[in-house]
């Protein structure tokens, strides 16, 4: 592409003046306007667009740049890639129950940290408290803002520079490249590898503890599974061993299931009462997994070792506010009724739906496609939990499978005002209804129409 002249482009003065131009200052500010101007005369002196062959096409990518420049830079997505638990697209969506909680607690004042029955100085704490010991059997709870903060204020309470004994099968990666291993060394305590990455057993535990001990650490393998000739020990197992020594036992959870979810063939993945049963004596795990809700950490487990996270200066560093506690305990409250509760939460009414309801879907969405005038097809899909739960389960399903031109048109449906990401799969990109909510069919059907206009 050919550079122009400075003498082929616009002043930034002369498109501000230009009628099509002008109406924009009412709707935005004066700067907002120029930067758009800006951007708009250096894309073309860059080459990186062909320059607009007249004035009015000017006056058209200008108000097209203030349109890009007005959206906000975290915004809603639609989800049809078929991963329920997306972490790159926020992984769980909210229920209605949390989205209403969130802003009746954002609208003014609230009771975070102030006894309404006294009248005095209250704690954060208390919030969603009393529903995770009732929910799980915990003896007490306490919420951070994720679940690597959990475990780290939790051995940084009650191992620092002691040792963590842990096996070297669970020193495991997590999203984004960070590692479980990393993130206990930030805590202070000191890593004791035992074992092997395929077989540990309980008396590499065992000849371990000593002296130096300061916690038994066992992680959950939720991301990958192990298969073959492996050996490991269970909470179940090593609780006696650190019963015995004097030693917590410290059970990194991750997903957060606190439903059971085998009559819909998502069988293997533990609960958090499990835990707390098997005798764990802290766990931690995650609120924005399986459980549904926002981004928080739990830590649960004995009263007097929770206490003693409470109390740590390094709690108040990681403390979450009161939108994200809201948001919580109303995610919480749906679990006293098991029978319904994958009604109440978006995620586990995802991963349970029956794929014909799925299918029943996509066929619409595919028929009103057509409708438009555009090739549309449905396909059996497989779709994944993501978020790290359930690595080995794949979920029938169906998606909307869109023809020609995959790759352009899965960058236009990016770039949307409410952009739908899916997945390309031989040559065409596939929508994928079961990580959709129902109500936003509609809404992924209007965004393909548009984008292939």
């Amino acid at each position: 592409m050919t550079e122009p002249s400075r003498r082929d482009l616009p002043a930034v003065g002369t498109l501000l003046g230009h009628p099509d131009v002008r109406p924009l200052l009412t709707r935005a500010p004066r700067s907002a306007v120029t930067a758009a101007i800006r951007g708009v005369i250096d894309d073309v002196r860059r080459g990186a667009v062909t320059p607009p062959r007249t004035e009015h096409e000017w006056s058209e990518r200008v108000a097209e740049a203030l349109e890009r420049g007005e959206r906000p830079s975290l915004r809603r997505v639609l989800n049809g890639t078929g991963v329920v638990l997306h972490t790159n697209l926020g992984r769980a969506p909210l229920s209605r129950a949390a989205i209403e909680a969130i802003s009746a607690t954002a609208a003014g004042a609230s009771n975070l940290e102030y006894d309404l029955a006294s009248g005095s100085r209250g704690s954060r704490d208390v919030h969603a408290v009393q529903l995770l010991r009732e929910l799980t059997g915990a003896e007490d709870a306490l919420v951070t803002n994720n679940c690597a903060a959990a475990l780290v204020l939790a051995l940084r309470t009650i191992a620092a520079g002691r040792e963590a004994i842990i096996s070297r099968g669970e020193l495991i990666e997590i999203g984004g490249s960070f590692r479980v291993p990393d993130i206990m060394a930030e805590s202070g305590a000191r890593l004791r590898e035992v074992g092997t990455t395929n077989r540990t057993h309980l008396d590499d535990y065992r000849r371990a503890i000593g002296g130096e001990t300061g916690v038994i650490v066992k992680v959950h393998r939720s991301n990958f599974a192990q298969q073959g000739y492996v050996a490991d020990a269970t909470l179940r197992d090593l609780a006696p061993v650190a019963r015995e020594a004097g030693v917590p036992l410290l059970h990194d959870f991750g997903s957060g299931l606190m439903a059971d979810l085998s009559a819909f063939g998502l069988g293997g993945e533990p609960q958090a009462r499990d835990a707390i049963r098997d005798g764990a004596d802290l766990v931690v795990m995650s609120g924005d997994k399986l459980l549904g809700g926002p981004q928080v950490g739990i830590v649960l487990g004995r009263a007097d070792l929770v206490s003693r996270c409470r109390r740590h200066p390094l709690a108040r560093a990681l403390r979450v506010d009161k939108l994200r506690l809201a948001a919580l305990e109303a995610t919480l409250r749906p679990y006293r009724e098991p029978s319904t509760v994958h009604e109440a939460i978006p995620v586990l009414t995802m991963l349970t739906a029956p794929v014909a309801s799925i299918r029943a879907r996509a066929m619409t969405m595919a028929s009103e496609l057509r409708d438009a005038g555009l090739p549309a097809a449905v396909v059996d899909s497989e779709a994944t939990v993501g978020g790290g739960a359930f690595p080995t389960a794949r979920i029938a399903s169906s998606a909307v499978a869109l023809a020609g031109g995959a790759d352009a048109l899965d960058d236009r449906l990016r770039r949307a005002p409410l952009p739908l990401v899916g997945r390309i799969a031989d040559g065409r990109l596939l929508i994928d209804l079961r990580s959709l909510g129902p109500d936003e069919d509609a809404l992924a059907t209007g965004a393909i129409v548009t984008a292939q206009r």
